[in-house]
């Protein structure tokens, strides 16, 4: 049977597609874009027919209908890592946690230690040969294609058909849905001078020929917007976005000094305007890839000066960074932090940078602590930090002694927090 009339037979609508979820169902959903509307929308509707089903997803975008503490019996989310969605179910803990690096999440789903029984998700139009692209995030979703009883795809245009390990042949497909909405589009976050300030102290420390490895947020992409000037960067993330975007077309990203897969950028999941969709479609430059080959810390060290840059909440003076909890309250994830500042510390000449501003709630507390707050869960370790850029300047870790971290973090602390920062160091024999 030919693929055009498979993907006829498997055509059906929302509501049907939905239907084929049985109660006690585990459903994987990609990260962020890569989540259907019309399929969650339409699970949500049926909630109340189902019993104990999950849906295990990294950083939901939108709060579907089955974000209720009252259908928790239904349906219960189960988070990879909080997103605004799932972040006051998380808090107030009607919706379930799952500690990951990210880049091991395809391995506990083909070891079965998380189920995968059912995946729905977003993807391109099938191409001539029977094809569909995963390409807004293959992510875990590609472990979860090879273990679930049921794949569901929301077919919509406005994906893009990207190249590397995401893509789902029709036989593999147990139902098709269609749609033709516009796809979620995330901006660049605001940059004030605080950011501006630590995106330079980064930039000056970064090299022609670099790899770039560039997390979310306002100070990871004041570095891209000072990285235009430089030449021959390349490109390994697990998220691509429109900062990325705006240095590809600045001219500073080449790729050809990659060690690792030259001439080709990769990524494991897109988040930005519908220009980067656009950019990302047949574009022989780009490989979307699962996680475990983008955030692999073992295949990223691999590139030669590896830049990894992420932001953190709180660094004490050890150097281990809470950079998802408030205390015990759960804000993010661990992400992809700790699998790329492992990767920058093995890779040739690289560099792991942990960016925070020196203060919060409007100067009034400094990220920069004697410990960090009780119950904060830590991301990046003591043993694998490296470079913490504040606007006051760059504290170089690595190799330090325990004393040393504590004198170089109390110098790019707010100035008004230095002296009870130092007195709190001498109470703790660290000064």
């Amino acid at each position: 049977m030919n693929a055009h009339t498979l993907y006829q037979q498997k055509r059906m609508s929302a509501a049907d597609a939905a239907a084929l979820v049985k109660s006690g169902d585990t459903i994987v959903v990609p990260t962020g874009v890569g989540e259907p509307p019309s399929l969650l929308e339409a699970l949500s509707e049926r909630r109340h027919g189902l019993e104990n089903v999950t849906v295990s997803q990294i950083l939901p975008l939108r709060k579907y209908g089955y974000f209720d503490p009252e259908t928790v019996r239904n349906i219960r989310h189960s988070a990879y890592f909080f997103g605004g969605a799932s972040r006051p179910g998380g808090q107030a803990g009607w919706v379930d946690f799952v500690p990951n690096y990210f880049s091991e999440l395809p391995q506990l789903i083909d070891r079965g230690l998380t189920p995968a029984d059912v995946v729905f998700s977003m993807a391109s139009p099938m191409d001539e040969h029977g094809y569909f692209s995963l390409s807004l995030a293959p992510d875990y979703t590609m472990a979860a294609v090879k273990k679930a009883r049921a794949i569901i795809l929301e077919v919509n245009p406005n994906v893009p058909f990207a190249y590397g390990d995401c893509h789902v042949h029709v036989s593999q497909v147990a139902a098709i849905v269609t749609s033709d909405g516009p796809l979620t589009e995330v901006g660049l976050p605001a940059i004030g001078p605080v950011q501006e300030a630590i995106g330079k102290y980064v930039a000056d420390l970064i090299d022609d020929g670099s790899t770039l490895q560039i997390g979310y947020g306002g100070i990871p992409d004041a570095v891209v917007m000072q990285l235009k000037h430089k030449h021959d960067l390349g490109i390994h993330t697990e998220m691509i976005g429109d900062g990325i975007l705006t240095l590809i077309e600045s001219g500073a990203v080449t790729n050809r000094k990659k060690t690792h897969k030259p001439g080709k950028m990769l990524a494991t999941f897109a988040l930005g305007s519908n220009k980067l969709y656009q950019y990302m479609h047949r574009n022989p430059s780009l490989e979307m890839h699962p996680v475990d080959v983008t955030n692999d810390p073992y295949l990223a060290a691999q590139n030669d000066k590896l830049i990894a840059i992420n932001a953190t909440m709180q660094v004490d003076f050890l150097g281990q960074c809470g950079s998802e909890s408030l205390g015990f309250a759960p804000y993010s994830g661990t992400g992809g932090q700790a699998d790329f500042v492992r990767a920058a510390n093995r890779s040739k000449d690289g560099k792991a940078f942990i960016v925070l501003p020196s203060t919060a709630k409007d100067g009034s507390i400094s990220r920069i602590v004697p410990t960090l707050t009780p119950g904060t869960h830590v991301t990046t370790s003591k043993n694998d930090i490296n470079y913490v850029v504040t606007e006051y300047g760059v504290a170089q870790l690595r190799g330090k002694s325990a004393k040393q971290r504590c004198e170089a973090l109390i110098g790019i602390a707010h100035p008004d927090f230095r002296g009870e920062l130092r007195e709190a160091a001498k109470r703790i024999n660290l000064l």
